[in-house]
């Protein structure tokens, strides 16, 4: 029975690091040129994860998960500047 759950735990966690290992794309920028400060903030955004990408790969770390989650929070930055544009151009 022990070697069993050894297995099991092994397997979920190899899952678990394959699942991170893949790569995700920067957030998408897609906030129209009506909004030029929200979308020029929006293109900040999407340079900052890029960059934060690139320290990852050099550091070959994650710095403890801070970069990644610096990486999630941009993604929800951008997420709520879309949101603002729409609400912008739904007349309030």
């Amino acid at each position: 029975m022990k070697p069993l759950l050894i297995a099991v735990c092994a397997t979920a966690l190899l899952g678990a690091a394959a699942a991170s290992a893949q790569p995700v794309p920067p957030p998408e920028q897609n906030v129209g040129s009506h909004h030029g400060n929200i979308e020029a903030a929006q293109a900040y955004t999407r340079q900052a994860w890029n960059r934060l990408s690139e320290a990852q790969r050099d550091n070959h770390d994650d710095a403890g998960g801070h970069l990644r989650r610096a990486k999630e929070l941009l993604d929800q930055a951008s997420a709520e500047m879309k949101a603002a544009a729409v609400y912008l151009n739904s007349g309030r």
